[in-house]
């Protein structure tokens, strides 16, 4: 640790931990908050718990140096030092860049990011569930594949929430079910979020709503009822047409005959 007398008013928040969120794949800078250095500055920039320097400048040496290659490598080619200020960027940020930052100056001061990486979030689908059949509702299911940490699957009838269901820390399949009214006109909505982004997908009642699911027979079970009625109804006018045809035929020989 550098000590020296601090200039007032030219580090901000010092000794507090900033919390910063970035999606991944986007690039994000640490701010010192200092507006210039001064000519005999130097600073470090430590990440990880083993306090690893992974950039540092020394003013009156006129020196900037990146130590990309640590840890792991996994920040190569992807630190930028601002040389007025000494904020720090990392582009093309992956889930490897997340943890604890610390800025660590000559003047005797410090300050310490903690930052999150967000993977990009799926689409969720929307499927019809065909196990459950009523002649009145639909049964649907909202779900995703997961591999991302700290996000929320919820179903919105408009702009309210009906449901919804959390993950941290793991990857998972998340499912939803809702039961809609075929003749519904609300507007239903299935949204997958974490705290700085969101997918949603729409729900399209006339596409996955039908009054009857197909089983893997063929047919559809909760329409048999129906199915059998019709049966009889095309049976039934079947035999009068047959009755018909048949009274036509005697009068036909009747008539020869006369």
């Amino acid at each position: 640790m550098f000590t020296s007398v601090c200039s007032p008013g030219v580090f901000a928040d010092t000794d507090a931990v900033k919390s910063v969120s970035v999606m991944e794949g986007d690039s994000v800078s640490l701010n010192s908050d200092l507006t210039e250095m001064m000519d005999d500055d130097q600073i470090l920039w430590r990440f990880g718990d083993e306090n690893t320097v992974i950039a540092e400048i020394n003013v009156l040496a006129d020196r900037i140096t990146v130590y990309d290659d640590v840890p792991d490598g996994r920040f190569r080619d992807r630190l930028k030092l601002d040389h007025q200020t000494g904020s720090l960027t990392i582009t093309n940020t992956t889930t490897e860049h997340a943890g604890d930052y610390t800025l660590e100056m000559i003047r005797n001061l410090s300050k310490s990011f903690n930052l999150t990486v967000y993977s990009r979030l799926p689409v969720p689908i929307i499927i019809s569930n065909s196990s459950h059949c009523s002649s009145s509702s639909c049964s649907l299911v909202c779900s995703s594949v997961l591999n991302v940490s700290d996000a929320t699957l919820s179903w919105y009838k408009g702009i309210s929430v009906l449901s919804s269901i959390s993950v941290c820390d793991l990857s998972i399949s998340l499912s939803l079910p809702l039961e809609v009214e075929y003749q519904d006109k609300n507007t239903y909505s299935c949204v997958l979020n974490n705290p700085i982004s969101n997918q949603t997908t729409h729900l399209d009642i006339n596409t996955l709503c039908h009054t009857c699911a197909v089983s893997p027979e063929g047919h559809a079970p909760c329409c048999d009822s129906v199915e059998a009625v019709l049966r009889l109804v095309v049976t039934a006018l079947m035999g009068v047409a047959s009755a018909a045809a048949a009274v036509l035929l005697v009068k036909d020989v009747r008539a020869s005959r006369g």
